[in-house]
């Protein structure tokens, strides 16, 4: 799914308030239409005696946004699934729960400093994702400074490979708390906090520093499970995260390493989502006892976007091995169409009895407006 962060969103809202509508009319009239026509097919090649398996699917989404009148605007989406075949039954249903959802039904408030957005809506933060029935506020009057404030209730994915209902992920929800500090150049810092009341609270910093060839990345994570959600296999976690990278010549390089909690792995943090784990599948990157050394590469050449991705995994206390490699090429047919194709072979440890070897490749074919 393509995200635009809540810190765009909180620019683009507070920049919207310099053009607005004279009247309600106006603002419906003036408004945007916007959505894609997708279709996507993968066929995975499972190993060790578990059957191959596969789908062909076509989603359309389709949205609608008012313009802004005295600071408020709304938004409705929708996205609508249909299977043209599956290698083996319900291929197709274990990806698509349903026919058809509304993705976004929200209402903004905006102004230069404040942003608030009340009801279904897209978020990209470091550990929650996709669409939320949520209640999110951005604030931007402290000079180089985002904080992002908000609760989410429910959760769905819906994209052109998967799409699920919204459901409750804890009981009572999660709160989170995000701010971002760009007062230095070329460098971020993410401090964050989020609370799942009786399941996990968990707090991390990410620092980053960006130039036109070199990045780097250090962040770290811990989170603290609640007695209630507490068992053999879940209880306090933490998560370690370092990326160098540069960019020369136009080919853009990076390595990077990942470690995790030596009993309990990353402690339900991943619960509303994640955005650490680079790879397709990255199965067992948050296990307990991880540690992941990756790397990728990537190149554009007459317009076609190559890309490379590749971890090596050792988890458990029984040493277990896992290493992917993720292939990707990208090509704008025109500025609405385009096409993707993803490879990714999964090398699993025979000694681990839940794992097995596999293979899968997608093709992605998208026009949008």
């Amino acid at each position: 799914m393509k995200k635009i962060s809540l810190y765009t969103c909180a620019l683009l809202l507070s920049a919207s308030t310099l053009v607005a509508a004279d009247s309600i009319d106006e603002a419906f009239k003036n408004g945007k239409v916007s959505g894609d026509i997708t279709l996507y097919t993968i066929k995975t090649d499972n190993k060790d005696g578990v059957k191959n398996s596969g789908f062909t699917a076509g989603t359309i989404g389709l949205g609608y946004e008012t313009d802004s009148y005295k600071g408020f605007s709304a938004k409705m989406a929708f996205r609508g699934n249909h299977e043209f075949s599956e290698v083996e039954e319900n291929d197709y249903e274990n990806s698509f729960v349903n026919d058809a959802i509304i993705t976004e039904a929200n209402i903004k408030y905006a102004n230069k400093d404040f942003s608030l957005t009340l009801g279904r809506q897209v978020i990209d933060l470091e550990w929650l994702e996709d669409y939320n029935e949520a209640v999110v506020a951005a604030i931007t009057a402290i000079p180089d400074t985002t904080i992002v404030a908000g609760y989410t209730h429910r959760q769905a994915t819906s994209d052109e490979d998967e799409s699920s209902d919204f459901t409750e992920l804890t009981k009572k929800g999660a709160y989170v708390l995000d701010v971002k500090y760009n007062g230095i150049k070329d460098v971020e810092f993410n401090p964050y906090f989020y609370s799942a009341p009786d399941a996990v609270d968990f707090y991390g910093l990410k620092a980053s520093y960006s130039s036109d060839i070199f990045s780097a990345i250090a962040h770290y994570a811990s989170s603290n499970v609640d007695n209630k959600a507490k068992n053999d296999t879940t209880d306090d976690g933490n998560i370690l995260n370092l990326e160098v990278g540069t960019t020369i010549a136009g080919i853009s390089a990076s390595i990077g390493y990942i470690k995790t909690d030596s009993k309990y792995g990353i402690g339900l943090m991943d619960t509303y989502g994640d955005n650490i784990n680079l790879m397709d599948s990255g199965n067992q990157l948050y296990s307990a006892d991880a540690k992941t050394f990756y790397g990728t590469l990537g190149y554009e050449v007459a317009g076609v976007e190559l890309g490379a991705l590749y971890s090596a995994t050792e988890y458990s206390s029984s040493n277990y091995d896992e290493n992917e490699l993720n292939l990707t090429v990208g090509y704008k047919i025109t500025d609405s169409l385009s096409v993707g194709v993803l490879y990714v072979n999964i090398d699993a440890d025979d000694k681990d009895s839940d794992t097995n070897d596999n293979e899968y490749a997608s093709l992605t074919l998208s026009y949008s407006f």
